[in-house]
């Protein structure tokens, strides 16, 4: 990876048009700030709609088109595959399944969604397409986004919603050295170090389905001189760094909130 130039991807995800809690404004705040960063690339994981259906993915859509940037990846989550809702999501934002290809990354999205379920599931059928999407990485940052969760998260309840082909898919992911997760999901933003692997969890960009202390937020990535730091960004609000790490010598530090009691944990490796 060029130690030369600098990326911003910006991950928006579970904006829920459609909900009882949607928030236009926190959505229309989101789109604002990150115009106002020029970002390189966004990335819109999932649950754009509550229901899936047609006149929530138009709401959807005319929002994301005030996006200023070039570069958008959408995926689906299981809420837009609702309803045969992914009929709508294929009209109007093309391929579940889509590369972006930059001088410093690459970023691989998967639809994990399956029709009028909560859980998830990639499938052997896409596991060529992973490893081959990655295959002519070389050295670059390498990024996975998924809408489901691919290990627990912390503050979720019972956990239902890993997919059921979390431990192939980690498999396969560590295999083809990805050095970044993007998911969603359940509104509760998060990370975990696997391997030397980050799985970088969003919360709610624009709802106030929220759990415990949590609040509505993205994540902004910042890719420069070899080295990879994530904030977490909240609309009209601060933002607070949760991951830095280099991917080429593994050195890292995190910080998570305790989703109960609101109480800072931070570890430094």
């Amino acid at each position: 990876m060029s130690a030369s130039k600098r990326m911003v991807i910006c991950q928006v995800s579970d904006i829920h048009c459609g909900s009882p809690h949607f928030v236009p404004d926190l959505l229309e705040r989101t789109i604002l700030e990150v115009n106002e960063m020029d970002p390189t690339a966004v990335v819109i994981s999932g649950d754009l709609t509550d229901a899936g259906y047609r006149q929530e993915f138009e709401t959807a859509a005319d929002y994301l088109r005030r996006f200023r940037c070039e570069r958008v990846m959408v995926i689906p989550g299981n809420h837009d595959s609702r309803n045969v809702g992914y009929v709508h999501f294929e009209r109007l934002f093309g391929e579940r399944y889509s590369v972006l290809d930059f001088d410093e990354a690459v970023m691989v999205g998967v639809d994990s969604s399956e029709p009028d379920l909560n859980d998830g599931r990639v499938g052997r059928e896409h596991y060529e397409f992973i490893r081959d999407s990655f295959a002519g990485a070389g050295d670059r940052l390498k990024i996975f986004v998924i809408h489901h969760h691919l290990v627990p998260i912390p503050g979720t309840g019972r956990e239902r919603n890993i997919i059921f082909d979390a431990g192939d898919i980690l498999e396969l992911l560590v295999e083809v050295g990805v050095d970044l997760v993007l998911s969603g999901h359940k509104h509760v933003p998060y990370s975990w170090k696997l391997e030397d692997m980050f799985i970088v969890n969003a919360g709610t960009a624009s709802t106030t389905r929220l759990r415990g202390n949590t609040r509505p937020c993205y994540n902004v990535v910042e890719i420069e001189d070899r080295r990879v730091r994530v904030f977490r960004k909240y609309p009209f609000k601060e933002r607070e760094l949760a991951v830095d790490f280099n991917p080429r010598t593994h050195a890292y530090y995190r910080r998570e909130e305790k989703i109960d009691s609101g109480v800072a944990l931070s570890g430094e490796r």
